[in-house]
């Protein structure tokens, strides 16, 4: 489940910072498109950790452990987000361009 729920963060992200475009480098989106692929990165790679232990790469059938792994994606979108405000409130933004 942290896989699924940060890779949903992370195809989100990416498409708002395409979508928008004009606020994409305003609002650093690259930095927080970026982080939320880094996480669903390192979550595929313990999921083949744990094929290669064999065990099952995502665990769909224990409910108990779902809902562990499912707090523990939001904690790490949350996470991610505190960490994208607070690069947002100390980075000063690019001063549009004067055509």
């Amino acid at each position: 489940m942290t896989l699924i729920i940060t890779a949903i963060a992370a195809i989100v992200a990416t498409i708002i910072r395409f979508a928008k475009s004009e606020v994409a480098d305003r609002f650093h989106l690259g930095f927080l498109s970026l982080m939320f692929w880094g996480a669903t990165l390192m979550w595929c790679v313990d999921g083949f950790a744990c094929l290669a232990e064999g065990e099952p790469f995502v665990e769909l059938v224990d409910t108990a452990a779902m809902a562990d792994d499912a707090l523990l994606g939001l904690c790490v979108v949350v996470l991610g987000l505190v960490v994208w405000g607070i690069v947002c409130v100390t980075k000063q933004p690019k001063a549009p361009a004067i055509a």
